[in-house]
């Protein structure tokens, strides 16, 4: 019976080193393969060319390494390119370079589909099939990283957990993705280049806070009234707001960085002065700024972008109240790339 070979990048250094020594090699070849896994980021045991063709084929006859594919990739007018990720298991997920003059930014996905069921969202309607392992997150950052340094000359400058799925719901494979991410052997990117954003999940931001995480955090808050936001965010009636800002909170009291409130503005839902005091109150609890996103239909009528009257009315609120906010216009809306339009539809 053909056994499934195990995939290399689970095992930690330690377990490498052990594997070599158990085989008669010598401890240090597990660095060596190491560095090869995540420092070059490379695809096959025939690449490590340090490593002499023996030990290459025991590799082989062990391990797999199942990196992700690229399926299909398109490029948008204003130079935003959307990835189409083949898995090894053959899910697909997506992935999103955002090139502005200054900087560019990876939007990467944490799980295949969605845990959660936000009304606004396409990816929410894929349901969750599974969540993403360490190193298929960091292989779309290493992807991204490439594009950009081909496309725009110049690497990776930041990185948004704001792809496909909750990043909470996916803690511990997102944790140890960062780590390799922000790590000298990894990919050596600061920790503070690196948003995860949240719908919510109090219990997890709490867990955050304590385990002493360097990067920032952004809240998909939507709306500071709590039946507004259970009727477009059902999921929250499990998170109401007042654990929500318990836990924003806590984190401040831990980490000493603000948040960032992700808002879309909708008409007819959100627009009106009730739910402009009701942000404006929930922002005085923690130290935070907001961004005001545009919204990018899909398909069903239901939700529909507000007026540019209803977000100034939100911009002026904001700052009379001295809170930091601004209108984040999308990028890559013509190959459905933007806020809340990953969806697989290829």
């Amino acid at each position: 019976m053909q056994l499934t070979k195990k995939d290399i990048r689970s095992l930690t250094k330690e377990q490498l080193q052990e594997f070599f020594v158990s085989k008669g090699e010598k401890s240090f070849r597990g660095s060596q393969v190491y560095e090869w896994l995540w420092g070059k980021s490379v695809h096959s045991f025939e690449q490590m060319t340090n490593l002499s063709k023996e030990i290459r084929e025991m590799l082989e006859e062990n391990f797999v390494i199942n990196y992700i594919q690229l399926h299909q990739v398109q490029k948008s007018e204003d130079g935003t390119i959307k990835n189409a990720v083949r898995l090894h298991d053959d899910l697909v997920v997506e992935s999103v370079l955002i090139p502005t003059e200054t900087r560019t930014t990876a939007c990467v996905s944490s799980q295949v589909g969605c845990s959660l069921d936000c009304n606004f969202c396409a990816t929410a309607r894929l349901k969750r099939m599974r969540n993403l392992n360490p190193d298929e997150i960091y292989d779309q950052v290493v992807t991204i990283d490439r594009q950009s340094r081909e496309q725009y000359g110049r690497p990776l400058s930041n990185i948004v957990f704001m792809g496909m799925g909750e990043p909470l719901m996916n803690y511990n494979n997102v944790m140890k993705a960062i780590d390799k991410i922000t790590s000298d052997e990894g990919l050596g990117m600061s920790a503070k280049r690196i948003t995860v954003s949240t719908s919510g999940i109090s219990k997890m931001i709490k867990k955050m806070a304590d385990d002493g995480v360097k990067f920032k955090l952004a809240v998909s808050l939507h709306s500071a009234i709590e039946e507004i936001r259970n009727e477009i965010m059902p999921f929250t009636k499990n998170f109401p707001l007042t654990e929500l800002r318990e836990a924003l909170q806590y984190w401040y009291s831990k980490t000493k960085s603000r948040v960032t409130y992700e808002y879309v503005v909708w008409r007819g839902i959100n627009d009106d002065q009730k739910s402009v005091n009701a942000l404006v109150k929930f922002c005085k609890y923690v130290p935070c700024k907001v961004n005001l996103i545009e919204y990018n239909p899909i398909d069903d009528g239901k939700f529909q972008q507000a007026s540019d009257e209803a977000l100034q009315r939100y911009i002026d609120a904001l700052q009379a109240h001295k809170i930091v906010a601004k209108v984040r216009r999308s990028r890559g809306k013509d190959i459905d790339a933007a806020c809340g339009q990953l969806a697989n539809k290829n």
